[in-house]
């Protein structure tokens, strides 16, 4: 849990640089870190996805007082969601579901 802490920290950091403007690289990195965390855990797809995207609306939000960063959380919740399916898919081709 640790780790998707900081991971999404360290992502929000990036992201709110004043000379970062790659939405999309934000955006993979997101979906990405939270389907792996999803993976691994192989439960509370929620959990990833605040962990992980609620860095990103808590650094830029007081900054520049726009919403939009919030879109962080949807992308991270995708991202969890895919890797949640993946680890229940494999679980139940092995048979430990």
């Amino acid at each position: 849990m640790g780790l998707a802490v900081v991971g999404g920290l360290a992502i929000g950091f990036v992201d709110s640089r004043p000379g970062w403007d790659d939405t999309g690289i934000t955006a993979g990195l997101l979906i990405l870190a939270a389907g792996a965390a999803a993976i691994v855990s192989g439960r509370r797809p929620w959990l990833w996805a605040l962990l992980l995207g609620a860095g990103t609306p808590l650094l830029e939000i007081p900054t520049s007082g726009s919403l939009a960063s919030l879109a962080a959380l949807v992308l991270a919740a995708v991202g969890a969601l895919a890797g949640w399916l993946v680890s229940r898919s494999v679980l139940k081709i092995r048979g430990d579901a």
